[in-house]
């Protein structure tokens, strides 16, 4: 089965360049052959949020809602089941300072 990740973080906490880094747990899930894809985001402060009200695109600053985490990257995996994937974002390096949002894919 399919998950995305959201990697969510505060954009304010300051993490060393090692505790950032993903690079050992994306050679890990690719060595698993669990990762598809994935990548860090831009800051929320260069978000566009797009609302179509009564016909008219009405876009605005920044992100979907107000939260001091925001989601900092995404991870698309494919796991067994759950209990899985769950164990694949507890080894993510922003689990220690964020959270990881574990939401499947419908299946088609």
């Amino acid at each position: 089965m399919r998950y995305l990740l959201f990697v969510c973080a505060e954009e304010s906490v300051e993490v060393s360049p090692e505790e950032a880094s993903a690079e050992s747990w994306v050679e890990e899930m690719d060595g698993r052959d669990v990762r598809r894809d994935g990548s860090r985001l831009r800051p929320v402060s260069d978000a566009t949020t797009v609302r179509l009200q009564r016909g008219e695109v009405v876009p605005s600053d920044g992100p979907f809602a107000e939260t001091k985490e925001q989601i900092a990257g995404f991870d698309i995996i494919e796991c067994e089941d759950l209990d899985e994937a769950i164990e694949v974002a507890s080894k993510h390096p922003v689990a220690k300072y964020g959270a990881i949002e574990v939401r499947p894919f419908w299946e088609a």
